[in-house]
């Protein structure tokens, strides 16, 4: 059973009243150009069961506010846990400093809107603790008697159930209640004194239902398993350049952290990112689009409105290879003469919004994997990726292969092991030889990191083949 939510205005509830709290912004926000009040309570539970019994079983609840005032390109924030008239004034006092001396006119509020993406369920709530457990150690036996060569599980469950308000000197209130949960198997093998493991994990922006039926969590517990005999046979991987064919889906990180942060619009206000000044030229091989799309329904980087009260929108970055968009907050798009995006976001209360992706792919083209692959003398197939290290400021990436496989005359040959993609963003780009014909979205993990703050990402993309990358392995 899915349980509906309607959880009490934050600021009905609090020890302030709203008229007293939309009174105290008003007068931070006199001669600013921007700023609001952010509120939030949110609740996360996370359960893990390990090595044949629950390990861990966590719950936090948080709650606080945000105050902002923005004047020209300087933003004073103040943030607390407590939601009261004392807290709210000490705030508006210290964000208001950044209004010193500066005359502004208020810009205009986001634009309204009536869209919701996701049903305002409680993961916290249902199923219930007790079952959640009994389904956790199911995983476990499960997965064991998979195979023989089972010789460490691991199964999680995270629920966030997120409330947020903001109010504008307006007074103009929005709030959006936000669900989120993912489940995660991580399997370890072991064959004549070997281990390798591997991992798999799906979830969005919903209750727990969609992602707990058995054949989907077991659908996780055979694809992990499966990645980990798949690296059992795995051998050195050769090092050198060589063309790349990139499965559909996952492998989107690297278009997201390589390529996505250099079309965010602050980078681009700052002039720092390796496209700034770019707009209206090729970028990228013809037949190549790339989207940021934060208003699919349910997808885990999906906002009905973002953390500033914008509505989140389909936003086309690259059509055809040529640079069209960027990514804005309301900050970066009142610099640059541009509409706001929907991309303003911000990991909690204490933390100030900035352009941020919400779920970045790209287009599906014409081509389909196996002539990517017949038509590759020597190369890699990169099925799936780990961790990575990326410089926004020119897109040079170093990005870890978790299961690839040698390409030798047009077939996919040995699993290697230790492999790397090396290279940058921009010229990864111009590099793209064929796009696939089977476009997929992640599972629902992914979580992005930017000057500290994590938030939810959705990413995607078909296969695709790249010319002469640098791999990196571990053969001598």
């Amino acid at each position: 059973m899915t349980l509906h939510v309607q959880p009490p205005a934050i600021l009905e509830s609090a020890d302030t009243a709203p008229d007293e709290a939309l009174s105290i912004l008003q007068n931070a926000l006199t001669g600013a150009d921007d700023g609001e009040l952010f509120l939030e309570r949110s609740e996360l539970e996370s359960l893990v069961f390990d090595d044949g019994r629950l390990k861990s079983a966590a719950y936090d609840a948080t709650e606080g506010f945000g105050l902002r005032v923005v004047a020209g390109e300087t933003a004073g924030y103040a943030h607390a846990n407590e939601i009261s008239g004392p807290a709210l004034r000490r705030a508006a006092d210290s964000a208001a400093l950044a209004k010193a001396g500066h005359a502004g006119v208020a810009a205009e509020a986001p634009r309204a809107t009536n869209q919701v993406l996701y049903e305002p369920v409680d993961p916290l709530a249902s199923p219930a603790f007790s079952d959640k457990i009994a389904l956790l150690s199911e995983i476990d036996a499960w997965a064991r008697a998979r195979d023989p060569r089972v010789v460490q599980v691991s199964a999680s469950l995270v629920g966030e159930r997120r409330n947020i308000e903001i109010l504008r000197g307006d007074g103009r209130r929005v709030s959006d209640l936000r669900p989120l949960v993912r489940m995660n198997v991580s399997i370890t093998v072991e064959k004549d004194g070997r281990r390798e493991s591997a991992s798999s994990g799906a979830g969005g922006r919903s209750g727990f239902e969609t992602w707990i039926a058995p054949d989907r969590w077991q659908g996780q517990v055979d694809e992990a398993l499966r990645q980990a005999l798949v690296n059992l046979e795995a051998v050195d991987c050769p090092a050198g350049e060589m063309d790349v064919v990139l499965g559909a889906g996952w492998p989107g990180v690297l278009l997201h952290e390589a390529i996505g942060h250099g079309f965010e619009g602050d980078f681009h206000r700052k002039g720092s990112s390796v496209f700034s000044g770019k707009l209206g030229q090729r970028v990228a091989a013809p037949g190549v689009t790339v989207v940021d799309d934060g208003s699919i329904a349910g997808r885990r980087g999906s906002l009905s409105i973002d953390d500033e009260g914008t509505p989140t929108s389909r936003t086309v970055l690259i059509e055809d290879g040529i640079m069209v968009g960027l990514m804005h907050d309301r900050l970066s798009a009142r610099q640059l003469g541009a509409r706001a995006t929907g991309n303003g976001r911000r990991q909690s209360f204490a933390h100030m919004p900035m352009p941020r992706m919400t779920n970045t792919f790209m287009e599906a083209g014409t081509a389909n994997q196996a002539e990517m692959i017949a038509s590759t003398k020597r190369g890699l197939y990169a099925a799936n990726f780990g961790g990575g290290q990326v410089d926004i400021t020119n897109g040079k990436f170093v990005f870890q292969c978790t299961e690839a496989y040698l390409i030798e005359d047009g077939k996919i040959t040995a699993p290697v092991r230790g492999a790397t993609l090396i290279g940058d963003g921009a010229t990864a780009l111009t590099k793209i030889e064929m796009v696939g014909d089977d476009f997929a979205f992640d599972p629902g993990v992914g979580v992005c990191g930017k000057a500290g703050q994590g938030v939810p990402v959705g990413i995607g993309q078909p296969s695709l083949k790249i010319g002469g990358l640098t791999v990196g392995g571990t053969a001598v």
